[in-house]
């Protein structure tokens, strides 16, 4: 936040806590997205993410997930379709992961110092603020279009 030299900035705070996951895949080459709003993150949940998301590619398309270590991630009972390989990055390095850059977006610039009256409200905040930053596929182009990402895909 931005103010004035010398003067105390109020902003909006939260006080009391609900949860939102987003689970999202997002193709750096081509703007593409697919996600889902969760109430909590576990195995069960990513193992059902990632069969809808293996049915959206096309039937040429194997895609390569790149995400961190998280346990839920990580745990042989985490079910894969055919068509999907994750990626692990190293421990503590967030700023490889491409799907961060959309969402830090999405907390820096529209959910941050805003007040959700009801659980409800939070979900349609997370979903519309998600939806208006990915509907247009150069955002997510420019945000996750990493060199070293786009020059391995183009090799």
């Amino acid at each position: 936040m931005w103010g004035d030299r010398g003067k105390r900035i109020r902003a909006v705070r939260q006080t009391n806590y609900k949860w939102v996951y987003l689970y999202a895949a997002v193709c750096p080459q081509t703007g593409r997205t697919h996600e889902w709003l969760m109430p909590h993150v576990n195995t069960a949940h990513m193992t059902i993410f990632m069969e809808t998301f293996g049915r959206t590619l096309d039937p040429d398309v194997h895609a390569a997930v790149i995400l961190d270590q998280a346990g839920w991630h990580t745990t042989d009972k985490l079910k894969l379709p055919d068509n999907v390989t994750l990626i692990h990055l190293p421990p503590k390095s967030p700023e490889l992961n491409p799907s961060e850059l959309p969402w830090r977006e999405c907390r820096q610039k529209y959910l941050s110092n805003r007040l959700f009256k009801t659980e409800d409200d939070l979900w349609a905040g997370v979903e519309n603020v998600w939806m208006n930053l990915t509907a247009n596929p150069h955002t997510i182009q420019s945000l996750c279009g990493f060199d070293w990402i786009l020059s391995s895909v183009n090799n």
